[in-house]
């Protein structure tokens, strides 16, 4: 066997044209002996875990953290742009929308949720380094939790934490909890914020179903919808009258202590065209995602969805014409604002199923950590509908989705300039930045 000296002067780390060569030159007592080496191998990075399931995005990348019960919640965001004037007060009008205790339809629980920057800011504005945002719990009642420590509750996250961890938070749900969300929103206003500075881009959500109660389509005007309309009602619909019908179906499932669920509907309006990419990050799909991982949600579905499913080719196609600008357009959106899983510059249009609340105040048979079936009649204080409260956190998704994509596509589509001739010109809304140079042509 050679010495750990011999075989260092092979030069193992070195080429493998380098240590073979170094046997030619070993002595001849040493050439006939066995060498063993020992090489370790390296996973390659891309096959590396890189996270836990709590960040989001790659470019514009968001972590939250905190529990229901916690000392607080709150969020990292990092890659956000530089010199983007930002304090607390621009994050805090959608976290007011996402507060427990907004109205009787909402959870009782009393949190102001009052938002503090703790990074990344200075002067007022954004310095591109990473952003801290956090909110503290002030009003936590966790032996409301003692029977839950004991029995799962049906279909909570209860059970599959623990198949997974072995251990969980009793209180509030831990990270299961809606309280979670927080960080998202925060995150997500910073995104909305950039996105209308930058491209007049606005996100608007808002409740178009409660259980049985739904609003008919051609009864909301995505072109002319406003923010004001859908805050105009506890629920969070644009038309009232069917509002008062949602608010009336909550309120009679509550005093039951049982609880319903619904749909909440997001447009994007001025979206950029060329966000998302073939194959795999196809612009739905990353909205699916986004949307699919706030709590209780169960359904997505974009432009016609599943009712498309029920028009021939013809029916569905959504035919091209110029507009009085010479601008491309399609005459229909049953695309809904995305084809080959890219924007088209239309109004993007999906809708996003909740289930109802898990933790209700009624008597449900379940079985308890140690494996012995019993009734649980939960306590605690929960919404009795998530959908008024999801409206914000639909929206704070999409945003997040669309900022990332919008920088990944300056980074591609527009570092060597542009093809005027189906590429829009890169402007900010707001004309204080100069464009990109266009792409001369050959």
């Amino acid at each position: 066997m050679a010495s750990s000296s011999t075989v260092k002067s092979l030069g193992l780390g070195a080429s493998r044209s380098d240590v073979f060569s170094g046997f030619g030159r070993l002595p001849s007592d040493l050439r006939t002996s066995s060498v063993q080496i020992s090489i370790r191998s390296r996973v390659p990075r891309k096959l590396q875990i890189q996270a836990s399931g709590n960040s989001f995005g790659t470019i514009f990348r968001v972590t939250t953290f905190g529990e229901s019960h916690g000392g607080g919640v709150g969020c990292i965001v990092d890659g956000c742009p530089p010199r983007l004037p930002l304090n607390e007060a621009d994050i805090q009008g959608d976290l007011d929308r996402r507060r427990p205790g907004q109205s009787r339809i909402t959870t009782p629980r009393k949190e102001t949720d009052t938002c503090k920057i703790y990074s990344g800011i200075a002067n007022g504005m954004t310095t591109g380094t990473p952003i801290m945002i956090s909110v503290p719990n002030t009003d936590q009642r966790g032996h409301d939790y003692s029977e839950m420590s004991l029995a799962y509750r049906p279909s909570h996250a209860d059970a599959t934490y623990d198949f997974k961890y072995g251990v969980r938070s009793v209180e509030g749900g831990g990270r299961s909890s809606a309280r979670e969300t927080i960080g998202r929103v925060a995150a997500g206003a910073i995104a909305k914020k950039i996105l209308k500075k930058v491209t007049g881009t606005e996100v608007l959500a808002f409740v178009s179903k409660v259980h049985e109660v739904e609003l008919p389509e051609e009864l909301v005007d995505y072109e002319s919808l406003t923010s004001d309309q859908i805050e105009n009602n506890i629920v969070r619909c644009p038309n009232p009258e069917y509002a008062e019908k949602m608010i009336a179906a909550i309120d009679a499932i509550r005093v039951r202590g049982d609880s319903i669920g619904g749909v909440v509907t997001c447009i994007v309006k001025n979206c950029p065209r060329g966000l998302g990419s073939p194959v795999f990050d196809k612009l739905e799909a990353l909205l699916a995602q986004a949307v699919m991982s706030i709590p209780a949600s169960k359904g997505f579905e974009i432009g016609s969805g599943f009712s498309g499913t029920n028009l021939t080719g013809s029916q569905h196609n959504d035919e091209f014409f110029l507009d009085e600008n010479g601008k491309m357009r399609t005459r229909t959106n049953r695309s809904g604002g995305i084809q080959g899983g890219i924007s088209n510059g239309e109004i993007i249009n999906m809708r996003i199923a909740f289930k109802p609340t898990a933790t209700i105040s009624r008597k449900q048979k379940t079985v308890t950590r140690d494996r012995k079936e019993t009734e649980l009649l939960a306590r605690g204080r929960h919404d009795p509908c998530v959908v008024p409260r999801a409206v914000p956190m639909v929206e704070a998704m999409v945003a997040l989705v669309l900022i990332d994509q919008l920088m990944a596509q300056y980074a591609q589509g527009y570092l060597l300039g542009i093809n005027p001739e189906v590429q829009d010109p890169v402007l900010l809304f707001n004309n204080t930045l100069p464009d990109l140079e266009v792409a001369k042509k050959e």
